[in-house]
């Protein structure tokens, strides 16, 4: 029997009779603001109410906006002064005080579920059950009455390892950003999916460190027992996306023996799929984007037995010196629907100036990846046929492109490496080095040589799956005195790698690291295949060789123990007499 519940002067009747739930919902919280109104439906229409779900949250918030489309979200930042339309249609915003993710402010609930299984130390810090719950308990009070912004998603392509998420957001560009970022389920499947995952973000609310148990006001609290995210004293989107990461990074390698990969991911024409690992800044997101292949996946990803699978429904770009012609398919994936992070506008227009850093080299864009062209739906493959392993080498001294074996795939899978050029400090003259095992140390809840075993498993069982070392750094000397290689040729390296036409070209073993470079590649001059040969000092480069092995293998130290002597083999050899 159709129920109706009289309020005031407002009659209001089932969702059924309205043509979408949005207008239903949107309705109930245009109109029935008063916790008294909002109880009385709660009883009667139960969890599919979106005041009643915040309640069982322990929230009671004044409004709730719940899964708005892009166009009201975009719209109500605008009306709330907390951000504009650019010139390609996109929102653009200011996270303020954080422009990227502040891993020392990042916490694990330390309990009977993690005590024996993260990889406490350096990357992961523990807090106690007692703390998070009164983090959670302050949090409840300070965003009831508040005006949120609610919704459901899912992260992980393959049905097998679905995780429906709820997301409950302070401001409604960061609800636009889980729009984007997290897969979108179907209006059938939002009527009935109850999240396994929360996660409550309210870049207001401050911890009181002598309170809360956090290092400051800032925080990101993840409790795998109770299976909630915290976040607050930060608006910087991308705690979100990480924090579901590092969830599935303790979830599916520990109970679902899937690797879980910070990786982007293709397809070619005929099914062959290829995996980008890098840390940021080293082209993982812009070699993916290829016209000629079909992307699955920008940033994190599943590997099964036999398939391979996007964590998310989108892609989180740097924009940082982006152009329409050295990158289309990223620019033109910024249009409505899209958000624009921490940029400045040419002056007197509301056209991004992307070369500006005022604000921060890491400016960010979110998009969902069917603003991609090519983009593949489901965004799920098969095995990979080939593993390109990126680097940023500032030194100039790995080749730009290399074939590794199993045991050296598994080391430098561990290693980890790039560099980050020297910065404007007085004194800092030299390339900043950086080593993050399996090329995302800080979204590891389980020890580096986890994922490496699994990696190392996969590809025993995958004979033919070649693994790439890829420099996209310098060449002809290090930063200051090299050149940076050009992304054409970087491009045209992978595609002949992809394309198999580097399967029957003669190789030569680098005399430090081992590996195996080509000695031609259709598109690219010899001579930058071989890096001693750009340079022209060969003792100067000996010399740097040299320099970089010993950090590699200083480095590595922290593994040996537990390593095979498969990977132990791979460890550079420093030359002698120089």
């Amino acid at each position: 029997m159709l129920k109706c519940i009289k309020t005031s002067q407002f009659l209001f009747y089932p969702q059924r009779l309205f043509s979408s739930q949005y207008i239903y919902h949107e309705y109930i919280s245009t109109y029935l603001c008063t916790p008294i109104g909002k109880s009385k439906i709660m009883q009667e229409f139960g969890t599919k109410n979106p005041s009643a779900s915040l309640t069982d949250l322990g929230i009671n918030p004044s409004i709730v906006h719940w899964n708005l489309t892009t166009q009201q979200l975009s719209d109500k930042t605008v009306e709330l002064g907390q951000g504009s339309i650019t010139s390609q249609g996109a929102l653009a915003v200011n996270t303020g005080k954080f422009t990227g993710r502040s891993p020392q402010d990042k916490f694990t609930v330390k309990d009977a579920l993690t005590e024996n299984t993260v990889d406490w130390g350096d990357i992961n810090f523990g807090i106690s059950p007692e703390h998070f719950d009164i983090i959670l308990k302050d949090m409840q009070a300070f965003m009831s009455n508040k005006e949120l912004y609610v919704r459901d998603a899912y992260a992980c392509a393959d049905p097998k390892h679905r995780l429906n998420i709820r997301v409950v957001n302070e401001t409604p560009w960061a609800n636009l950003f889980c729009n984007d970022l997290f897969l979108r389920p179907t209006e059938e499947e939002v009527k009935t999916q109850e999240p396994e995952w929360v996660i409550l973000q309210a870049p207001s609310f401050k911890a009181d460190p002598a309170v809360h148990g956090t290092r400051q006001d800032n925080f990101t609290v993840v409790n795998f027992t109770k299976k909630m995210i915290l976040i607050g004293g930060t608006a910087y989107t991308g705690e979100m996306k990480k924090g579901i990461f590092g969830v599935l990074n303790f979830t599916l390698p520990h109970n679902e023996k899937v690797l879980s990969m910070h990786c982007s991911a293709n397809e070619g024409a005929e099914g062959d799929v290829s995996l980008f690992f890098g840390l940021s800044g080293t082209g993982k997101t812009t070699l993916s984007a290829d016209v000629n292949r079909k992307l699955i996946g920008d940033d994190e990803h599943g590997w099964d037995q036999g398939s391979v699978f996007n964590f998310e429904g989108g892609c989180y770009a740097k924009c940082i010196d982006l152009t329409e012609e050295k990158e289309p398919q990223i620019y033109n994936a910024i249009k409505h629907g899209a958000l624009v992070e921490n940029t400045n506008y040419k002056e007197g227009t509301n056209e991004v100036d992307f070369s500006d850093c005022t604000i921060t080299q890491n400016t960010r864009v979110a998009y969902p990846i069917d603003h991609i062209l090519n983009a593949k739906e489901p965004s799920i493959g098969k095995n990979p046929k080939n593993i390109f392993f990126l680097t940023c080498d500032a030194y100039g001294v790995l080749p730009p492109i290399s074939k590794l074996t199993v045991g050296q795939a598994m080391y430098h899978f561990l290693s980890g490496y790039t560099a980050k050029v020297a910065g404007t400090e007085v004194g800092v003259t030299e390339p900043q080095v950086t080593f993050s095992a399996c090329f995302g140390k800080a979204f590891l809840p389980l020890h580096p040589t986890k994922y490496a075993d699994l990696l190392g498993e996969k590809l025993d069982n995958n004979p033919d799956i070649n693994v790439w070392l890829i420099n996209t750094g310098w060449s002809g000397g290090g930063y200051g005195v090299g050149e940076r290689m050009k992304l054409k040729y970087t491009r045209a390296m992978i595609t002949a790698a992809m394309k198999g036409e580097l399967d029957n070209v003669e190789y030569t073993e680098h005399q430090v690291f081992g590996v195996q470079m080509p000695t031609s590649c259709p598109n690219v001059p010899d001579e930058l295949l071989i890096p001693a040969n750009t340079w022209n000092d060969l003792a100067e480069y000996n010399k740097t060789a040299n320099k970089l092995a010993g950090l590699f293998n200083k480095n590595f130290g922290q593994y040996a123990s537990e390593a095979s002597a498969e990977i132990k083999a791979a460890d550079p050899k420093m030359l002698e007499n120089v």
